[in-house]
């Protein structure tokens, strides 16, 4: 093991990381916005990858395609929080949590009639192919891109929530949503606008992902679990708290899934060490969701506290 390859990882960690961020920050304006649990985010990183990937296959213009992303998860989710999501907003969460199931169901099927049961796959745009030299390493251009992307974005949704008169009306909403609605707010176009960008934000990370692995049916799945978890570290409706999480979860899960294997091979066979650091850097991220629980129950950065 080199200082080489650590430090490789950990730029991988920071990559997986900011990548987490946008599709976690969108889910935390949601819940703490419009106190809804959508299970149906992770179908809007999907359709974020599937339209980036049909677009820039149709246009050969990957930034064509990353445009075509947002837009459709944007304007998706601003669909089915008008069409759906909106007669939820009373009810109980059990019920939050069966209807955004559904939908997860049905966004799936329409994908597959849409552009068929089979992966596309996305080509790294030729701007950003090759690798740079860091000096221990080299590393993909593209990846590295991802990151500045990443951080350009969480410095623009900063400024969008703290510095314009919308981010004003998120804050305010966040805290009291009945006061905002008495004093001329239309809270149901607040309402969709958030769901619409949360959706534009899980549909540009879908995207953007999409150029480093296969763009399929189901793929936003394993992203919302891990971006829940992210939230419920960071504190929910947080975006410092999803920033924080978010860079958390992505370092210790990577750096996790390549340490133990080694670890574990310094004192047994090589197949069963692999197998035990598999599975033990799998359950790193939720071992450290617990202790974070346990010391703020509300999350590191909760918006009440």
């Amino acid at each position: 093991m080199t200082a080489a390859l650590l430090f490789e990882q950990f730029l991988n960690g920071l990559q997986f990381g900011l990548m987490l961020f946008l599709m976690s920050a969108g889910l935390t304006l949601v819940f703490g916005v419009m106190g809804l649990i959508n299970l149906a985010h992770g179908s809007l990183f999907m359709i974020g990858a599937f339209f980036c990937a049909a677009a820039a296959g149709l246009t050969g213009n990957f930034w064509l395609g990353l445009a075509a992303g947002m837009a459709a998860a944007a304007a998706a989710g601003a669909l089915i929080e008008m069409t759906v999501l909106r007669r939820l907003y009373s009810r109980d969460h059990l019920d939050q949590v069966l209807a955004t199931y559904a939908l997860i169901l049905i966004l799936s099927e329409g994908t597959k009639i849409l552009f068929g049961p089979f992966p596309l796959y996305l080509d790294v745009p030729p701007l950003l192919t090759g690798t740079v030299n860091l000096g221990l390493t080299e590393y993909p251009l593209y990846r590295l891109a991802l990151i500045g992307f990443g951080l350009l974005v969480a410095v623009g949704l900063w400024f969008l929530i703290a510095r314009t008169r919308l981010g004003v009306r998120i804050r305010a909403g966040e805290n009291d949503r009945e006061m905002i609605a008495a004093l001329g707010v239309n809270i149901r176009a607040l309402y969709t606008v958030v769901f619409a960008l949360g959706a534009g934000l899980a549909g540009m990370a879908g995207a953007l992902v999409g150029a480093v692995q296969s763009v399929q049916v189901g793929m936003g799945e394993p992203v919302l679990i891990l971006a829940f978890v992210v939230i419920v570290i960071g504190g929910i409706g947080s975006i410092r708290g999803a920033m924080v999480g978010a860079l958390m979860v992505g370092i210790i899960d990577t750096m996790g899934r390549f340490l133990l294997p080694r670890i574990f091979a310094t004192f047994m066979e090589v197949n069963q060490a692999s197998g035990v650091g598999a599975a033990l850097a799998s359950m790193l991220i939720y071992l450290l969701m617990a202790l974070v629980l346990v010391i703020k129950p509300k999350g590191l950065f909760p918006i009440h506290g």
